[in-house]
């Protein structure tokens, strides 16, 4: 087979050759759109793609250049390609989807041998004429690729199931907490109006205290941490710290006193005070289940207890995620570079509650859905698993 490196014209932009109607693939087209590429990004005209590389539809393309290497496409579409990419044609007796699936098993091994210069790696086409393969008959090449796009195609229906769930999700949430769809008492009767409240009258807020690891005496198993919002596997398990004998601290007051604080109950918030973007700043994590697991709230996390009789177990979390909180979430966050929020502010932000039992009602709901979605990720994840099985025992 031949193969080649793309070219790009130059200068880059200027409207010679820039702005036309022939696509020029780039690697946010590849990652983008998986297998199969269509470029939607750039454009090049005639004389453009006389000084690039054009390849006709079903081509296969590897990138060699960049941050990202050794990442296979096939074109959807005739294109060019760039220097970024290497060109594939002129194949004899190897099959184009085949050649896809075998770049993918290589991918971790062509990324090794990339060369690095600086900031970018470079993948030349003498690494890839290097490479010594062994490839079966044309059938089955042709038998392979068949059963691998249908695996790839399993994952693109169940993706694309996750994708309309979370939409369906969102959009139902947006009507729940907007008043839009209520639910009802199981007798078919109307629960009572919502109540306005103040974050602050239905949590209590806690500061939170970092410690350091090495004043501990580590037990075996996990520890799960709240950090910026996110859940962290980081410590050991410690034993029950409800427990009057601590020996798995040193005989430090204050170190017990800290994890004491720190440890947080079911139905607690763990709420991320500080960010570098508005997506994050303010993302909450409600706790349940935690007598499976102890958990700890972190450095740079707001730590909220509920207040009796407030709310569900499951609600707060879902009423932090919803557009009315997030919206007065990201007009009192204060700062240029990285974001926070005070606990003051965090009090005053206002919400409707309704009844514990309508609570009760959307929280069984929007966990049914969130179960859903969980699922789906399994399924994703094991067919994902067993593919990059399938690789490794067919390219052998």
């Amino acid at each position: 087979m031949e193969i080649f490196r793309g070219a790009s014209p130059r200068p880059k932009s200027d409207p010679l050759y820039y702005g036309g109607s022939i696509p020029r693939v780039l690697i946010e087209d590849v990652t983008r759109d998986g297998k199969y590429t269509t470029p939607k990004i750039d454009f090049l005209t005639q004389e453009g793609a006389k000084k690039s590389r054009f390849l006709p539809k079903g081509s296969v393309i590897l990138s060699c250049s960049g941050t990202r290497v050794a990442i296979p496409g096939i074109l959807g579409v005739d294109a060019c390609i760039h220097d970024g990419w290497l060109g594939f044609r002129n194949l004899m007796e190897v099959e184009n989807e085949f050649l896809y699936y075998l770049f993918v098993k290589l991918h971790e091994r062509m990324q090794g041998e990339a060369t690095t210069g600086g900031v970018f790696n470079n993948l030349t086409t003498s690494i890839i004429r290097d490479l010594r393969l062994g490839f079966p008959s044309l059938p089955e090449q042709q038998k392979i690729a068949e059963f691998l796009t249908a695996v790839d195609r399993r994952i693109e229906l169940l993706q694309a199931k996750k994708k309309k769930l979370e939409a369906y999700k969102k959009g139902v949430m947006q009507k729940i907490f907007a008043q839009k769809l209520r639910f009802k008492a199981d007798d078919g009767s109307a629960f009572q109006d919502w109540e306005e409240k103040k974050l602050g009258e239905v949590y209590e807020f806690r500061t939170t205290n970092s410690f350091s690891r090495d004043k501990l005496n580590y037990d075996s198993g996990v520890y799960r941490n709240i950090h910026y919002g996110d859940i962290h596997t980081k410590f050991p398990t410690l034993l029950d710290l409800k427990k009057v004998d601590l020996p798995f601290v040193n005989e430090d007051v204050e170190i017990r006193k800290t994890f004491s604080e720190n440890l947080v109950e079911d139905g607690d918030l763990l709420i991320a005070d500080a960010s570098e973007d508005y997506a994050d700043i303010g993302k909450t994590i409600e706790v349940v289940n935690s007598n499976r697991q102890k958990v700890l709230a972190g450095l740079h996390t707001l730590h909220a207890k509920r207040k009796q009789n407030t709310t569900e177990l499951g609600f707060g979390g879902y009423i932090m995620k919803s557009d009315g909180l997030r919206a007065q979430i990201k007009k009192i966050a204060q700062g240029t570079k990285v974001l926070s929020i005070s606990v003051p502010r965090m009090k005053e932000l206002d919400l409707a509650l309704p009844c514990l039992e309508e609570q009760k009602k959307i929280v069984q709901f929007l966990t049914s859905l969130d179960s859903s979605l969980e699922n789906l990720n399994q399924q994703i994840t094991h067919t994902q698993t067993w593919k990059k099985g399938l690789l490794q025992k067919m390219f052998v």
